[in-house]
């Protein structure tokens, strides 16, 4: 009975799998790839229910509960960090769960799965610290060589040289340091080991804010600016997050006939001719946006000035708070943009550009060093706490030694 419905299951999600791609291309927004996702995992949920019942037991409940709080908080609130480590935490009991599954039942699909995971994370193990190294210093060379020699250009470089004098010392360091030392340098990899959790954190929730589907009820959408060529032109990166906001104002005037308004959010720089907001502009209309469609914010500075002028403007435009509101930047600063958002008590998510792959892992460094500088205050908590932790451990060593 197992092995017929493991196929019925099968061919159940085959069909689904094959339709969704059909189903999208009929809708205005053609993007399939989070379905095929989401039916792949509405599947599988099925299918582990089946087992458990099978068993006579309930323990999906456990992981179902800690899925449900991420889903709850999600969808209550989707700009908040902690929402990476809810879904985290989900995963990691999920994963227990499985394999305490896959011991009671021996089903063949999660021995496959189980295989293909513990294949994944024993590669990581052996080569992963040193495939990242290697990985990290093309990428660095890639980017120097497209982007420029700016300092913000220099992160996975910088990354890449810190992580490799860590590794070199790390391998002598118990051969030329006393016991204590030793210890006490334990400050180092504790503290990276922390700041990698929080940084994968971020990156999970920066990833599952990119399936953002906005409904075709958008009054306004927030185009974010950024710097311009020779103080006058829309570079390459700033177009990106103009063209999907015209993709969105012309999917829902075909899908509800009511388009929205674009507003373009963007200062004069000090090396600026003129305010972004009005090369942006201009760029939408030579794209076909009738002028009238367009608004313009041409005072801030920063993404958080952005926010909250456009918010001004918006309320002026629509005459009070009740309307409905995007934003689009480019996938890599939209959680950041998110959070400024609601900083800025503006009630909208956005829409991510796509961006270059090289480009990506430095621009995600430096959005993770901004979080990480918006909640200074915590991680110098946390990082103290490290620090008095492992020099009281060297002072027992130290004195324990001595004593002997």
């Amino acid at each position: 009975m197992g092995s017929y419905f493991s196929i019925i299951i099968g061919i159940i999600y085959l069909i689904g799998a094959f339709m969704i791609p059909t189903w999208r291309r009929k809708k205005v927004n053609q993007d399939w790839k989070f379905f095929e996702l989401l039916w792949f995992s509405l599947c599988f949920i099925f299918y582990v229910i089946y087992l458990e019942i099978q068993l006579h037991t309930y323990y999906y409940l456990i992981p179902s509960a800690f899925l449900l709080l991420f889903l709850f908080c999600y969808f209550k609130e989707k700009r908040r960090l902690v929402n990476g480590l809810l879904f985290n935490l989900f995963l990691v009991v999920g994963m227990t769960y499985l394999g305490i599954l896959l011991v009671r039942t021996n089903d063949p699909l999660l021995m496959v799965l189980a295989g293909i995971t513990g294949a994944v994370l024993f590669l990581l193990l052996l080569i992963g610290l040193y495939a990242l190294l290697v990985f990290l210093y093309w990428n660095a060379i890639v980017v120097l060589r497209k982007e420029g020699h700016s300092l913000a250009n220099l992160l996975t470089l910088l990354l890449a040289i810190g992580l490799t004098v860590f590794l070199i010392f790390n391998f002598y360091s118990t051969r030329i340091l006393p016991q204590w030392a030793s210890v006490l340098f334990g400050i180092l990899p504790l503290s990276m080991f922390y700041f990698s959790i929080v940084f994968y954190n971020f990156l999970t929730i920066s990833i599952i804010y990119q399936f953002n589907q906005p409904n075709y009820n958008q009054d306004f959408i927030i185009v974010l600016g950024s710097g311009l060529i020779d103080g006058k032109t829309v570079p390459p990166l700033l177009g990106k997050r103009i063209e999907k906001a015209i993709q969105f104002y012309k999917a829902q005037s075909r899908a509800t006939l009511h388009p929205p308004k674009i507003l373009m959010s963007g200062g004069k720089g000090d090396d600026e001719h003129i305010a972004e907001s009005i090369a942006m502009k201009q760029y939408a209309i030579e794209k076909g946006i009738p002028e009238e469609s367009i608004l313009v914010e041409t005072n801030s500075k920063n993404t958080l000035e952005n926010m909250k002028f456009s918010k001004e403007i918006m309320e002026q435009t629509f005459g009070g708070t009740d309307f409905h509101a995007l934003f689009t930047t480019n996938n890599f600063h939209l959680f950041r943009a998110g959070l400024f958002a609601k900083m800025a008590n503006l009630n909208a998510n956005g829409i991510g550009a796509k961006t270059a792959f090289y480009f990506l892992p430095n621009a995600f460094l430096r959005e993770f060093i901004a979080i990480v500088m918006m909640h200074k205050r915590r991680h110098l908590i946390v990082c103290g706490f490290i620090t008095l932790m492992m020099i009281l451990l060297a002072l027992a060593d130290f004195f324990l030694v001595s004593h002997n």
